[in-house]
């Protein structure tokens, strides 16, 4: 399995289910999990490499439709080129829509007059005094959801909206950031960095402080105005990696034979099982990854810095870690304590240097309402959807509050929305590496019932891949982030063979069924029959067509040029532009103004963004809030089990992701790091 890290933060091996948190989103028909949805009194052994069958109606295009011969699939193909308004087919056109930048507006007497007043009659808990700088510690996992008041974490919509604030709040004289640090994507990190870009046309300071400093935190530190490090910092720019693993040669050893049927020739899901090495086309993706990210990193931070990109590139492979030179260079402001940069701006604010700095921090100034800075109440509506982490179709007995994308909860509200007539338009935001296939068609249709009734746009964060691509895929406009994970559109099935285990261990199971085919995926103690192997292969084979032509439908892209850029390959947001697989760049404020555009709104009129996933205030999360790390690790727990056990059905999952809660958890002590290493080792 991939995994994209930076140099000095190598993690350890996935040997999971799922794909890898980078290079492999998955779309398959049966994961290989180590745990079964009805577990039976029979041995860990079996538990833990069950196989289970899998329906493929969830690809079904209409209900009695299949697309077999290319005649077909073309002309279907050019019958629904005119269904959908992407324009160009398999093109992109950034011109088409508009920016969605920010303009940074001064308000007028009146209009300050209105806020004071507001401000006047604030609740306590919305004071601030005037002079104040705003400070964020970004750092750890940053969600895409929003969090109640009580939630631990950070959250991207609230950190987003806090920088919009703080430009046009009278009472904010700048903003201090603590960059440590990061376990997100590229897509979160480019959305911040876009923020602070933005605040900085207001006029005021961002001053930016690294303790530690790899190349997301340096690529979101060198957008502020003065950025500073302690003599001690560990700054570790050596670039960036991108590994895969295998297991085939270990499971050989042991009796275990993968038989791995995939559709796809870059479906790398299921090589780390069945392969000693990387295939070609492996290779070639996560190569043309790398590069995407590693270049569009050299080429911000030269344009940051006004430097060359070679100049960059050759300081990046000289391997500098001394702060001194880092200073000599410019690549730091300078080399200071944090206090030291606190009495910076205490001078900067002409304050005493006996006085304290006053400074309000992101929870408290979250909870500062944008109505009290005049920021809403606009007559214009547009509706915000967030679909966040693995998708399921119910809720079960472990989920948490904040456990994925629940497709019959996310299905409500679109309705609600549907039905609504305040919402001139709905951005859906996805931040979902897939999961349940059968979950993720039955809200592609209500998606697409939405969006014959009103404007739908889809906006991508870290990942929209597999089912999170999916999704997308019934909005009117997809648009994403350079960097962000998105495609695969590909399948892949497979199941263990034990039998030679078995004989080692001195272990015999015996199936009485029938029908010719009941012992298809129940039988792990054989390999599979001549017609059963045929039977396999088939339906893999059929859930990919369906898959790709569901696809081509949505994108009104002709079958064949969606085969191209399908076959299970992971794109950056960049690349799916420049395939039709997505049309424009940008985070959720561009998808905004694409709404308002096919909503006739006139674009410099100001709207209403309303979230449709307000957060709730669950005890556990109340207690984790005051400090209770146990109910937090319960929580993550919960989640972890929550995801193996709803693993069953077709999947369209993108692997790594659960392993990447724990691993990155500020709770993640020696306990969790055997459960976590124990898991890996199965």
């Amino acid at each position: 399995m991939s995994m994209l890290l930076t140099t000095p933060r190598s993690a350890s091996i996935h040997l999971h289910n799922w794909c890898s948190f980078i290079s492999r989103p998955s779309f398959s028909i049966q994961p290989i999990s180590c745990f079964s949805p009805h577990p039976k009194p029979q041995s860990l052994l079996k538990n833990i490499l069950n196989s289970r069958r899998f329906s493929t109606r969830a690809f079904d295009v209409e209900k009695n439709e299949v697309l077999s011969d290319k005649d077909e699939k073309n002309e279907v193909a050019t019958e629904l080129v005119d269904s959908n308004d992407n324009g160009s087919i398999g093109g992109y056109n950034d011109d088409k829509y508009p920016s969605g930048e920010f303009v940074f507006r001064e308000y007028d007497l009146w209009e300050s007059f209105t806020v004071k007043l507001k401000m006047l009659f604030a609740f306590p808990w919305e004071r601030v005094k005037k002079g104040s700088v705003l400070t964020m510690k970004i750092r750890g996992e940053i969600s895409d959801q929003l969090k109640s008041r009580f939630s631990s974490g950070l959250s991207l919509p609230q950190i987003c909206e806090n920088f919009i604030k703080a430009a046009y709040d009278p009472r904010i004289a700048g903003i201090y950031l603590h960059i440590e640090p990061l376990s997100c994507g590229w897509g979160k990190v480019e959305e911040i960095r876009r923020h602070i870009l933005d605040f900085k046309k207001s006029g005021k300071f961002v001053v930016g402080y690294v303790p530690a400093c790899g190349e997301k935190e340096y690529y979101i530190g060198c957008a502020c105005e003065e950025l500073y490090a302690p003599p001690s910092a560990y700054f570790q720019l050596y670039g960036l990696t991108v590994s895969a693993s295998f297991l085939g040669g270990v499971l050989e050893k042991v009796g275990v034979e993968p038989q791995i049927q995939r559709i796809g020739k870059y479906k790398s899901a299921g090589d780390q099982l069945a392969r000693k090495n990387i295939s070609d086309e492996n290779r070639e993706m996560l190569t043309a990854l790398l590069d995407n990210i590693y270049g569009n990193w050299l080429d911000k931070i030269s344009l940051a810095k006004g430097k060359k990109q070679e100049d960059i590139e050759n300081f990046v492979n000289e391997g500098v870690y001394e702060v001194e030179r880092l200073k000599e260079d410019c690549w730091i402001t300078d080399i200071k304590y944090d206090d030291e940069v606190i009495s910076l701006l205490k001078e900067r604010l002409g304050l005493p240097s006996i006085k304290t700095l006053p400074t309000v921090d992101y929870r408290k100034y979250s909870r500062v309402r944008k109505w009290t800075l005049g920021l809403t109440g606009y007559k214009d509506k547009i509706a915000i959807i967030r679909a966040s982490g693995s998708i399921t179709r119910t809720r079960g007995p472990l989920s948490v509050s904040s456990s994925g994308i629940i497709a019959e909860k996310f299905i409500e509200k679109i309705r609600s929305v549907k039905e609504s007539k305040i919402y001139k338009a709905v951005v859906i935001r996805i931040d979902s590496p897939g999961g349940d296939a059968l979950a993720s068609d039955l809200m592609w249709r209500e998606i697409k019932l939405l969006a014959a009734s009103k404007p739908v746009i889809a906006s991508m964060a870290d990942v929209a891949a597999s089912g999170g691509y999916y999704m997308a895929m019934a909005a009117q406009a997809i648009v994403a982030e350079n960097l962000t994970l998105t495609g695969s559109i590909g399948v892949v099935t497979g199941k263990f063979n034990l039998e030679k285990l078995y004989e080692k261990i001195g272990f015999n199971k015996e199936i009485i069924s029938r029908g010719r085919y009941a012992e298809l995926t129940a039988a792990e103690q054989r390999p599979f029959r001549a017609d059963e192997a045929e039977l396999f292969a088939k339906s893999a084979e059929n859930a990919y067509k369906k898959f790709r032509d569901k696809a081509a439908f949505s994108r009104s892209m002709a079958v064949d040029s969606m085969e191209e850029v399908a076959q299970g390959r992971v794109w950056t947001g960049s690349d799916a532009a420049s395939r039709g697989l997505v049309d424009a760049i940008g985070g959720i404020s561009r998808a905004v103004a694409i709404a308002k555009q096919k909503a006739n709104i006139p674009l410099d009129k100001q709207v209403t963004l309303v979230e449709m996933s307000r957060p709730s205030s669950s005890l556990p999360e109340v207690l984790s809030g005051l400090g209770n790390s146990i109910v937090e690790a319960d929580n993550a727990i919960k989640e972890l089990l929550q995801d193996m056990a709803s693993s069953t059905g077709i999947q369209a999952r993108m692997d790594g992701i659960v392993f990447e809660k724990l691993e990155e958890a500020s709770y993640a002590n020696v306990v969790f790091k055997l459960i976590k290493d124990y898991l890996r080792s199965i």
